[in-house]
């Protein structure tokens, strides 16, 4: 019989580490970081023979992160389509408000996405009643996957624009 205490712990283990993956770098810069003092007029530009902006990706990250928060907490959630509801076609924000609000967003709904796994319970391992077999667990994951990828494109794009710390 297994020891309560050491699945709770367990538990607990996991949804810090889940945590602390949203939230930190770990093993690479941070999303908070690749996206900190970037030139407003470095977030339109399209090196050549590369597809987006910085300014799409963020947008993207931001769009992709909602979805999955809002998949995961409402049953009736209706996704974008893909892929043209996921990326913006507009190359650069159109005020640097549009440009704060993405990145203001991108925190907030990291946070909110934080806290269902703080709260989940054993909730975090057990397939939603909707979706295709998805849980808390395998979304978190997706998520933290998800922006790493991305957050690596920015740090290239940065050293590219020689605009990276």
């Amino acid at each position: 019989m297994k020891n309560d205490k050491n699945i709770s712990d367990g538990h607990s283990t996991l949804v810090n580490n889940l945590v602390s993956l949203l939230e930190k770098g770990n093993a690479h810069v941070s999303l908070d970081k690749a996206l900190q003092g970037i030139p407003l007029a470095s977030l339109g530009v399209k090196p050549a023979e590369l597809p987006y902006t910085i300014w799409q990706i963020a947008e993207h990250i931001r769009i992709a992160q909602w979805d999955l928060l809002e998949f995961s907490r409402n049953e009736k959630h209706l996704s974008p389509k893909w892929p043209e509801g996921y990326w913006p076609k507009e190359t650069a924000p159109v005020s640097e408000s549009a440009w704060t609000h993405c990145v203001s967003q991108i925190k907030a709904d990291r946070v909110a996405f934080a806290d269902l796994i703080k709260h989940a319970g054993a909730a975090l391992y057990e397939p939603f009643t909707y979706g295709d077999g998805q849980s808390l667990l395998k979304e978190a994951l997706v998520l933290a996957d998800h922006n790493s990828y991305h957050t690596g494109e920015i740090v290239i794009l940065r050293r590219l624009f020689n605009i990276w710390p």
